[in-house]
């Protein structure tokens, strides 16, 4: 994305609604661009009417000129930051929040390519650059470039001759900015990709600190967050010296500007073509241009960090995303809530090879069909091609006759409901955590659910009950204690199908016969796809699919299978018979 269009792009979405905001800041800036000039222009005739012709009757008129011309700038200047820092917080929550829905709306494959502290990064670090470039680089753009011009205009009026020699600082610090500004860009990249390297390796600490601690890598871990400290420190210092650069080069470009002026300006007075009172106006003019000089010196390096982070964060608000919808999809219907699967094939990336190999499956309606097979057969990849997590290269899933491909993704993931071998929670109260699936569910609903699951046992035990803040991913609960929960929240979405990954964790006796009553009951009469690993949900499934790598090998009922499948009974003795 070229520079024009971003520019283009971070306007027309993201700033034209503050149009009118913007513009009432260029006109305090237009106030800060007066004023200071006048406090330049004022020391004219302080000097040939107060000092030179020492005439009283301005003693007080041109003290309170200068008074008043210092407090219009002052406020002047504080209300257009405010305006601009406004501007630029309500962008950086909108920028926020289109990058957050795209996440929360991007195909699962795009999630699981790239690690969560990247997005975080872009979420934070980048924005912030953002963030600087409209409320600050735009600021200084107005307000600078106009106090830039209304002093030249003194310095001009005052002596055209000294303005001519005044203003060849300009082009000159342009030219070194541009330099600096190329280099700038380069250097922000890196430090976004540092700083995403850092968030990254902070949330896998924070993910595995007991890892850590079992096997005494205290130390080890602490060499490596100083290394990846480091590196973000580097690039920052990097940032931070370039942009420092400026100053060694305008204070130079400013020294030499002044003994030349001083030195051409003194022949002129003694050639009687300067007034002292005009050399002091166009003197005070001179110094006051050289900060907004400097400003605008370093702008470029300022826009170039803006620019570089939107062309980051950019793409991926416009992300497309893969799973999509037909145009004028139908609503699924259930029926029967049958499950077909005709001749798939999939694989997660194209030079990869197939993790899936024209299958063809049959789950019958209101029936618990279980897949088995050993670690990377592919059981968890046809389940997530039903919900459409993922979409297979060829083939067509059907639910009771109706190609989910046709279907809306709202209507057909609302008969899904999913109880996965991790249990995800969130750091929320356990009432919150339940009815996550079915916010509009009564609290008598909660209630039976709860008690279906096993889940009341617990709740009841603790001090405040369903309001109970769990803490991260439920770090709060025991692993039994998660998944029961996890059942109940797929028991009052009421779904028609069940996707079930059996947790392969042991647990005590007690816990597991909870959850299985609970699974019993969950699955009642539903459509019921489980990755199975335990004897009972084999023994209680009306179908087995046997998958090897990637192809169904064999199917049929327990004791059928333990007879006539080799591929089977290898599984069977490996890892459910112990």
């Amino acid at each position: 994305m070229k520079r024009s269009e971003i520019f283009k792009r971070l306007f027309t979405d993201y700033s034209k609604e503050y149009l009118n905001k913007i513009l009432l800041s260029v006109f305090f800036s237009i106030l800060v661009a007066g004023s200071t000039s006048s406090i330049a222009w004022l020391l004219d005739p302080a000097i040939e009417k107060l000092f030179i012709e020492k005439d009283k009757s301005l003693i007080l008129i041109i003290p309170f000129l200068i008074v008043f011309a210092f407090a219009t700038k002052g406020i002047s200047l504080y209300l257009a930051k405010v305006i601009m820092v406004s501007i630029a917080e309500e962008v950086k929550k909108k920028l926020q929040l289109d990058m957050t829905e795209s996440l929360i709306r991007a195909d699962t494959q795009l999630i699981d390519k790239k690690h969560t502290g990247n997005f975080i990064s872009n979420l934070t670090y980048d924005v912030t650059h953002i963030t600087n470039l409209l409320s600050n680089a735009i600021l200084v753009l107005f307000k600078d470039s106009l106090t830039l011009i209304g002093l030249l205009i003194v310095m001009f009026y005052q002596n055209w001759k000294l303005a001519i020699v005044s203003i060849i600082m300009i082009p000159l610090a342009g030219t070194a900015s541009k330099i600096l500004g190329k280099r700038i860009s380069k250097v922000v990249t890196q430090a976004q990709e540092k700083s995403g390297f850092l968030t990254s390796y902070l949330i896998e600490i924070f993910k595995n600190h007991k890892l850590i601690k079992i096997f005494q890598k205290e130390e080890y871990e602490s060499k490596r967050a100083s290394i990846r400290l480091d590196d973000l420190k580097e690039k920052n210092k990097k940032i931070q010296t370039v942009f420092l650069r400026m100053s060694p080069i305008m204070e130079v470009f400013t020294g030499i500007m002044i003994a030349f002026l001083i030195f051409y300006s003194g022949n002129l007075i003694a050639k009687n073509e300067l007034n002292i009172n005009n050399f002091f106006s166009f003197l005070a003019a001179m110094m006051l241009a050289y900060q907004p000089v400097r400003s605008l010196s370093v702008i470029n390096m300022a826009v170039n960090q803006g620019l570089s982070a939107a062309s980051r964060i950019l793409p991926i608000i416009d992300n497309k995303n893969l799973i999509n919808e037909v145009e004028n999809p139908t609503n699924l219907e259930i029926h029967n809530a049958e499950v077909e699967l005709k001749d798939i094939s999939f694989a997660y990336e194209n030079n990869e090879g197939d993790v899936l190999k024209s299958i063809n499956l049959n789950f019958a309606g209101g029936k618990m069909t279980s897949l088995v097979g050993h670690s990377g057969s592919g059981k968890t990849t046809i389940l997530n091609l039903i919900p459409r997590f993922y979409d297979p290269h060829t083939g067509d899933i059907l639910i009771d006759n109706q190609s989910i491909y046709k279907s809306s993704l709202k209507s057909l993931r609302e008969k899904i409901s999913l109880v996965s071998q991790e249990t995800t929670l969130f750091d929320d109260t356990i009432k919150n955590n339940i009815k996550y699936a079915n916010p509009d569910a009564t609290d008598e609903e909660l209630l039976h659910v709860a008690k279906l699951s096993s889940c009341d046992e617990f709740i009841e035990k603790l001090p405040n009950k369903y309001d109970t803040i769990i803490g991260e991913n439920g770090i709060r609960l025991s692993g039994g204690e998660k998944q029961r929960v996890s059942i109940a929240r797929a028991m009052i979405k009421r779904s028609s199908i069940i996707l079930l990954d059996e947790a392969t964790s042991a647990l005590d006796t007690e816990t597991e016969s909870k959850i299985q009553n609970a699974l019993k009951i969950l699955t009642e009469s539903k459509t019921t796809i489980v990755i199975a690993h335990r004897l009972s949900t084999i023994l209680n499934s009306n179908m087995i699919y046997v998958i090897d790598s990637g192809k169904i090998v064999d199917h049929g009922k327990h004791e059928d299978l333990l007879k006539k499948s080799t591929h089977y009974k290898n599984f069977y003795d490996k890892q459910i018979q112990k």
